[in-house]
């Protein structure tokens, strides 16, 4: 599997994005282990522990996988794999990229933003700065995944924190107003509460953004298809097993534990089969 040579955002909307999740979240996460986990359950307890280790965990496969997202290069390698011959069978769909000046295999499209073609590209994911194709669609939806758990989690702690223990504190109009418009965080109220406020609105953003998300590229995995390939015509539909396996490999069971595992994919991104089989 090849790494990106430049992993790094190429935009100014992709570094601010990337910024959210990738910088802001392990702050965040600090806070509420130093901050909001003590206030709740006491330090050395059974309940803490496990929420401890719960949120080390959440934040090892959300970072981690967000990290393989950005660094695995899922690029069209003309220079290894050359176009099948021209009349031979396995040439079907293979087309000529204008901006590259190549043949580019099925399924494959070219990024702008990543100057390349990509192999299976799904789209280019703004919070990890990168395209989403063959070798990091995988990774992609795992980070979604455990960002949505994470969130759900985060938010629960942070709700109990904040309006229940603190509600003298927060439970005014001024902090409403400040969760609609951010920008009064600027100019009225005290550090440390703004502080707070604007974590708790970073922790809803990331909710909002997994379930979008989720909600969005779930029912394109399980058709087995990719975001161009949405609501058209075509053969790649295996059924739900088989589509699922596409993405997350032949291991896909054991994916969701750690992005170290390994699982290989049923095809290299550069020959699909158009049988058409049952739907699972």
């Amino acid at each position: 599997m090849k790494v990106r040579r430049n992993p790094l955002p190429r935009r100014l909307v992709d570094a601010l994005c990337y910024l959210v999740i990738g910088v802001f979240l392990p702050i965040v996460f600090i806070f509420e282990i130093i901050v909001v986990l003590p206030a709740i359950h006491e330090p050395g307890g059974f309940l803490h522990t496990y929420t401890f280790l719960m949120a080390m965990f959440l934040l090892f496969n959300i970072k981690s996988n967000m990290i393989a997202c950005m660094v695995i290069d899922t690029s069209v390698d003309s220079e290894r794999r050359k176009a099948p011959p021209e009349g031979a069978v396995e040439r079907h769909g293979w087309r000529h990229c204008s901006t590259c000046d190549r043949l580019a295999p099925p399924r494959s499209w070219h990024c702008k933003v990543c100057r390349v073609c990509i192999l299976k590209r799904d789209h280019h994911c703004l919070f990890t700065a990168c395209c989403i194709g063959q070798h990091n669609h995988r990774f992609f939806m795992c980070f979604t995944f455990y960002l949505f758990v994470g969130s759900v989690y985060a938010l629960s702690y942070n709700s109990y924190y904040m309006w229940v223990l603190n509600g003298a504190t927060y439970c005014t109009w001024l902090t409403a107003i400040k969760l609609i418009c951010p920008m009064f965080m600027l100019v009225i109220g005290n550090f440390w509460s703004n502080l707070q406020l604007l974590f708790y609105s970073l922790n809803i953003l990331a909710l909002l953004y997994s379930i979008v998300i989720l909600i969005y590229h779930v029912p394109i995995v399980m058709r087995g298809e990719v975001c161009a390939e949405s609501g058209k015509e075509h053969n790649y539909n295996k059924g739900v097993y088989a589509n699922l396996q596409s993405v997350f490999g032949k291991r896909m069971h054991l994916v969701l534990i750690s992005p170290l595992v390994k699982s290989e994919l049923p095809s290299d991104g550069y020959s699909w089969s158009t049988e058409t089989k049952k739907n699972s």
